[in-house]
């Protein structure tokens, strides 16, 4: 499933916050730049990616993680 947000953080605050929010899950860091992060576990995966305009679009792609991709979007979330 594929989910998009927008919110006032910065490109890197987004991305920690996701690291921090899906390890705490029990998701392994598979891949990470500076616009895009891809964890996974649990028979699934979770790909952000982040483009940063006048406000930063997030991008997000999951399998079996979508309630914590919702719950994580609310989180941050302008």
């Amino acid at each position: 499933m594929r989910y998009g947000v927008s919110t006032k953080l910065p490109t890197e605050k987004v991305l920690e916050k996701a690291v921090e929010y899906f390890q705490k899950l029990g998701l392994k860091i598979t891949s990470l730049d500076d616009k895009m992060v891809c964890l996974e576990g649990g028979g699934g995966h979770v790909t952000i990616t982040v483009c940063s305009n006048d406000e930063t679009d997030v991008d997000i792609v999951t399998s079996e993680w979508d309630y914590h991709v919702k719950q994580f979007m609310q989180r941050i979330a302008s």
